[in-house]
């Protein structure tokens, strides 16, 4: 007999359960613009790491209150231009009037990037409330409208499982959602979460809701549960109890911390996958490790080189 603390797992059955895939999943990475050159090396490291997965996109993000504009477009060019990784650029309505968000677009179709994950944004530090410029897109559904009319970019949007906090019930939250579709994104990415269940009911409200475009759920990997839990407060997501629980007394235990990241993120994916989930988007914090473990541990691997496979035969 299993032990009821895994038989009533909050997350699925347990792991052992969980057949292989035939195939490996495709995934996505995210990145946030570095402040110091010290930052900018470890960045430069995780991409470097992380390139011979072989992810679908990577994406850039754009700090609250459109802070971080520049630092975002020189670290999309770099991996444009130095990489063959495929760049997607984050755009907000934050702080910009249309005019500016339209030339920043404009300068990342010339550079060659294609793909835009489109936000509205999160407010200034320092304001609990988001304010629309005035002469700016009021929100990311206008925002995706916008840019469609500048080129013909992929968009991907953000999706709330657990709902938006600011939004006014979950069936508006979807209503949303669907603006933002039906303007001309493609694929949405979901806020993180824990427990499997969450996502998929979210999934099937969105399907009953006529939504059919890809919902591809945003992994979190721990490596710092209380800003994970100061996300999570923030933004709406549930940090279960259960999680919490998993990283007591590993607060000067980084190691031991990052093997229970690893294992709780991968365990959470393969739960996915049984599911029929093949697509997910990691949220590395500009750190390689983990994202390359978890990776491995679903099949997602670096192709072997033609030519130093050659040699060994």
């Amino acid at each position: 007999m299993k032990p009821a603390s895994i038989a009533t797992s909050p997350i699925g059955p347990p792991l052992q359960e969980v057949p292989p895939r035939a195939s490996a999943p495709e995934v996505s990475f995210e990145f946030f613009p570095p402040k110091t050159a010290k930052m900018a090396a470890s960045l430069w490291d995780a991409v470097q790491r992380l390139e011979p997965l072989g992810p679908q996109f990577v994406s850039v993000t754009y700090g609250a209150g459109g802070t971080t504009r520049e630092r975002t477009h020189r670290t999309v060019e770099r991996i444009q231009k130095e990489t063959h990784l495929t760049p997607a650029a984050h755009i907000t309505c934050v702080g910009a009037a249309r005019a500016e968000v339209d030339r920043v677009a404009h300068d990342y179709w010339e550079l060659g990037v294609r793909h835009v994950v489109a936000l509205r944004g999160d407010p200034p530090e320092g304001s609990d409330h988001y304010r629309p410029h005035p002469d700016g897109y009021a929100n990311a559904a206008e925002l995706v409208a916008g840019l469609k009319r500048i080129a013909d970019f992929e968009i991907t949007v953000a999706a709330h499982p657990e709902t938006h906090p600011e939004a006014a019930s979950p069936e508006a939250d979807l209503d949303n959602l669907k603006r933002k579709l039906d303007a001309g994104a493609s694929r949405a990415i979901t806020q993180f979460f824990f427990e499997t269940d969450i996502y998929f009911r979210f999934v099937e409200r969105a399907r009953a809701a006529g939504i059919d475009v890809p919902i591809v759920p945003g992994i979190l990997p721990v490596t710092n549960f209380a800003k994970v839990a100061k996300f999570g407060a923030a933004c709406g997501a549930t940090v279960p109890d259960w999680v919490d629980s998993l990283f007591q007394g590993l607060d000067e235990d980084s190691e031991t911390r990052l093997l229970v990241a690893a294992s709780l993120a991968a365990d959470q994916c393969r739960r996915l996958q049984v599911a029929g989930v093949g697509k997910f988007h990691f949220y590395t914090l500009n750190r390689a490790e983990l994202t390359l473990a978890i990776c491995h541990i679903l099949g997602v691997r670096p192709e072997a080189d033609p030519l130093k496979a050659h040699a060994l035969q």
